[in-house]
């Protein structure tokens, strides 16, 4: 978006009362003309702005925005640079591109729409109007084994800031929040590396805001739900960014400074099966068990009555 534009739109997200013209006209060394001409550049394009006689400029519906989502953060590493896309084929695929060119860590792309969004497995990933679709760059200095660590941090985070929504959301090993069973939100996580060298990490998740006006995709075959219908409060798409990159970044810096006990411990106290009996399919057999404990490398430890089992990936149910 036009940087003009974009500082319009910042100064009127975080401001309650309207905006001056001349404020505004001063901030970006334009003429008040100019500010007007920006400002119907912004509604030509659906944003919702009022003008207030002798007062400025409010905006009179929410916004999605980088800079406002910047504004707000509070951040050490996550959201230096943030992208808003209307839609692309997958935002873990572009973050990845930025990468080979380059990019710094806590680049974070966001897309309105995606239409090759990967979930584990190679699934589909479906990216509807109502949902939000993050990616972020890590270039962490971890060995390649430990990576999987990053993506059980993510569920952590994602963890605590949507369980002030849906307290009784829970985690699902390997990669899902879940809400009494309807998956709500998921993760992938991909990355570049050499033997013994990790060159660059995206941390990929999508979150059901709202439900689909025309019901779910008829190819997800497992129950799903949406922020908006287990709330207990509403939601607004740039608070729940704003605080999901904030919660990513500190258990990040968690990680970085205090290693993987900590985020270890939260996981397990938030994953639905922790001590239960569940069956898990890890793509050959179905394994069944009880869930006793989560390896540093995110494998999940099965007691199933003859020994230890250790499931690197699979998908797992949980048994009544």
């Amino acid at each position: 978006m036009n940087k003009a534009r974009e500082h319009i739109l910042t100064r009127l997200g975080m401001s309650r009362t309207p905006v001056s013209g001349d404020d505004l006209a001063t901030e970006l060394g334009l003429s008040r003309a100019g500010i007007w001409k920006h400002i119907q550049m912004l509604k030509k394009n659906g944003i919702a702005i009022e003008a207030h006689p002798g007062r400025g400029y409010m905006l009179n519906s929410e916004i999605f925005s980088a800079g406002l989502i910047k504004a707000q953060l509070s951040t050490r590493r996550i959201g230096k640079q943030i992208i808003i896309l209307e839609e692309t084929g997958s935002t873990n695929q572009d973050a990845m591109q930025q990468a080979e060119a380059g990019a710094q860590e806590g680049l974070v792309i966001f897309a309105n729409r995606q239409h090759h969004g990967k979930g584990r497995l190679g699934r589909n990933w479906h990216t509807m109007s109502g949902s939000l679709a993050v990616s972020i760059l890590l270039r962490p200095d971890l060995p390649p084994e430990q990576v999987p660590q990053l993506s059980l941090l993510t569920a952590v985070a994602l963890h605590e800031v949507l369980s002030r929504y849906a307290p009784e959301l829970r985690i699902k090993w390997p990669n899902d929040l879940l809400h009494h069973g309807k998956k709500v939100a998921g993760i992938l996580t991909e990355m570049r590396a050499e033997p013994g060298h990790v060159h660059a990490v995206v941390l990929g998740f999508g979150i059901n805001l709202a439900a689909p006006a025309d019901g779910w995709p008829a190819d997800i075959n497992k129950p799903a739900t949406d922020l908006t219908t287990i709330s207990t409060s509403p939601v607004s798409r740039t608070a729940l960014a704003i605080a999901v990159l904030n919660a990513v970044d500190q258990w990040y810096d968690i990680c970085l400074q205090h290693g993987f006990a900590p985020v270890h411990r939260a996981w397990w106290q938030a994953h639905a099966a922790s001590g239960a009996r569940v069956s898990v399919y890890d793509g050959r057999q179905y394994i069944e068990g009880i869930a006793t404990a989560l390896d540093d490398d995110g494998a999940l430890l099965l007691d199933t009555g003859n020994g230890i089992k250790r499931i690197i990936a699979g998908d797992l149910e949980l048994l009544s």
